[in-house]
């Protein structure tokens, strides 16, 4: 998109967006308030936003696309490399097909936690099954004896609802943890699915059950849940507490499931393929193996951030093989992700107080984007290292300062233009007017000692020439000679004082600083003395006497500025060098030259050859002054 176009759409953007009215509050609304501190306010507030998304916003509730961000992170970042400690044995519907319907009979599951045990040697098995009625007793007993004195996790459910009209309480929990004394982080449960009351002295049983962020998809888990003064362990923990060794230090509160792996990359068997023994043996030896189902006619389907229906198995899975991660240390190393969003953000809240009042908008939105899509790179690398970080809190931060810090810059730009306009637009060469309002001057209309160029212009004989002539030709004759006077300075960039009735006062070197003001002074006067000329000639073609303009021109320090009062004010120069060149240019009477020039002009001049006149006692000065002209120019009589 061309600069031109996109500063007219931000144009049209923000005149028409309903952020118009708080644009206008800020910009118009508390003129009382310097432009620095609205934008100190406008950075706190930005900073204050950063640090809240960070430190203080409740994760899950997906603030600001947050969670939608790190799905997004963990689609690109997935692995389809096999977890080679796990093995997940699938009831699906090539077993239900082979073996008959669910439920099956409990000797039947009994007969596959025995051959997962005893023919394949799997360290321990976990099922992903609630089972809260009794059924066949022989099945019952076998896997009743199994959870008490095998490597078999049983699983219950716990319902963490407030607002269920009525309380889930079925089966008997079991599988409490020991009272060490530690405190905990744990989730508090409404209610449970457990299994029948004979199993209730399990030692291992894990919960299967899960709190959803608010879009649905199942991101944490919690490790530990509370229930009527006991806690219990999740289905994964409690399999390594069994079977593998424990976790030294189990992370508190919910964990963030890693999902680092997606359903392809566990090995997966299905269940008739184990209880008829056609896997090989080894296959299965020292895993860690999951018992539950992906068929969709048992409906235990969750959404996660790969896909909004995914078997809830594959999700024990994914904790059980985050869990493994941290027992082995192979989990991501902790970064400190919200230290780092937070300087990141007051890195761009800086940036952006420091360069907007020195950008054109459409540069400031441009910086912004890019910090922006830094950051993005940043946190994708960050997020698996930090689960509690905002990935989204310096976008916020960034479209904020844009909503708010580039419109406000906007509408100050836009008043300091119209103010700069107003003042100038009748005065001040055009290209010096967008100068200034590029430039990162605070208020370039304040008085300021600067080195100027004054050039004073008027008619000879002014008097003379108009006393015969009628009111309209004599107006006509004033119009017509400023304008000879005016359009060299304008084009030489000079800065118009004043008109004084048949002549003009102008400076060069304010309200900007120009090394050249001198040469560009003198370049407007040869100008200004060939237009005169020419004017002149055309006016005695026409039978009028000929007209003659006088200049002076000296260099120095001035001050120049918006000087006047409440009623009326007027940007001007005031100095000694001010005063020089209308004594300069009322010596011109008595030389034979338009142009007389000060000491102070030859000296800056760089590209102009002078002639020396000699030394004149000008009135009001003690000392003799030098006088010059320019060495290229002739003298009227020459001329002619």
């Amino acid at each position: 998109m061309q600069p031109a176009i996109l500063s007219d759409y931000l144009y049209f953007f923000y005149s028409t967006s309903t952020l118009k009215q708080a644009l206008a509050f800020l910009a118009h609304r508390l003129p009382a308030l310097p432009p620095a501190a609205v934008r100190g306010a406008i950075a706190v507030a930005a900073l204050g936003l950063a640090l809240w998304t960070q430190w203080l916003a409740v994760p899950g509730t997906s603030l600001f696309a947050d969670e939608w961000l790190r799905d997004h992170y963990i689609q690109w970042q997935r692995s389809d490399a096999p977890e080679p400690r796990i093995l997940v044995v699938d009831i699906d519907e090539a077993s239900m097909a082979e073996l008959g319907p669910w439920p099956w009979p409990r000797s039947r599951l009994a007969d596959l936690v025995e051959t997962l045990i005893t023919t394949y040697r799997a360290r321990g098995v976990a099922l992903d099954i609630v089972l809260p009625n009794a059924a066949d007793a022989d099945g019952d007993i076998r896997l009743g004896m199994l959870a008490r004195h095998g490597p078999l996790v049983l699983a219950q459910a716990f319902d963490y609802s407030a607002s269920r009209p009525w309380l889930l309480r079925e089966g008997q929990l079991g599988g409490a943890l020991p009272d060490t004394g530690a405190s905990r982080q744990v989730a508090l449960a409404t209610g449970y699915l457990a299994n029948q009351a004979d199993w209730r002295d399990a030692p291992h049983v894990g919960n299967i059950g899960f709190i959803p962020d608010p879009d649905g998809a199942l991101r944490r888990v919690p490790l530990f849940t509370a229930y009527q003064g006991k806690t219990y362990p999740a289905l994964g923990l409690a399999l390594l507490n069994c079977c593998g060794g424990g976790l030294p230090q189990a992370p508190d509160g919910l964990l963030r499931v890693g999902y680092q792996r997606d359903w392809t990359a566990y090995t997966v068997v299905s269940a008739a393929d184990i209880l008829a023994e056609r896997i090989v043996p080894d296959s299965a030896a020292g895993r860690l193996v999951l018992v539950g189902s992906s068929s969709l006619g048992l409906g235990d389907r969750v959404t996660t951030p790969f896909a909004a229906n995914r078997p809830g198995l594959g999700v024990q899975a994914a904790i059980l093989s985050t869990l493994l991660d941290i027992q082995q240390g192979a989990a991501p190393a902790p970064w400190p992700g919200r230290w780092i969003g937070s300087v990141y953000a007051l890195l761009c809240v800086g940036l952006t107080v420091w360069a907007l009042p020195r950008l054109p908008a459409v540069l400031g939105v441009g910086m912004l984007a890019s910090l922006t899509a830094a950051w993005l790179v940043v946190a994708y690398f960050i997020a698996p290292h930090d689960s509690q970080f905002s990935t989204t809190g310096p976008v916020a931060t960034n479209l904020f300062l844009l909503a708010v810090a580039v419109p406000y810059h906007w509408q100050v730009t836009q008043r300091k233009s119209r103010h700069l306009l107003d003042t100038l637009r009748q005065y001040v060469a055009p290209a010096v007017v967008e100068q200034l309002l590029r430039s990162d001057i605070d208020d370039p209309l304040a008085p300021r000692q600067l080195e100027v160029t004054t050039l004073i212009a008027d008619m000879e004989g002014y008097t003379t020439q108009v006393e015969a002539l009628p009111v309209a030709d004599a107006a006509k004759l004033t119009r017509d000679f400023l304008e000879c006077l005016t359009g060299p300075v304008i084009a030489a960039g000079g800065t118009l004082d004043k008109y004084t009735g048949d002549g003009l006062v102008a400076f060069w070197g304010a309200p900007l600083p120009n090394t050249a003001h001198a040469d560009l002074a003198l370049d407007a006067a040869l100008a200004i003395v060939q237009r005169v000329r020419q004017f002149s000639r055309t006016r005695e073609s026409l039978g009028f006497p000929p007209l003659r303009v006088r200049i002076g021109i000296e260099s120095g320090q001035a001050f120049a500025g918006d000087f006047g009062t409440a009623f009326r004010s007027i940007y001007t120069a005031v100095g000694d060098s001010v005063n020089t060149a209308s004594r300069l240019e009322q010596a011109a009477r008595d030389y034979p030259y338009d142009i007389i020039i000060g000491e102070g002009t030859v000296s800056h001049a760089r590209r102009h050859a002078f002639l020396t006149l000699g030394q004149r006692q000008l009135r009001g000065k003690e000392k003799l002054t030098v006088l010059h002209t320019l060495d290229s120019l002739t003298s009227p009589e020459a001329a002619a």
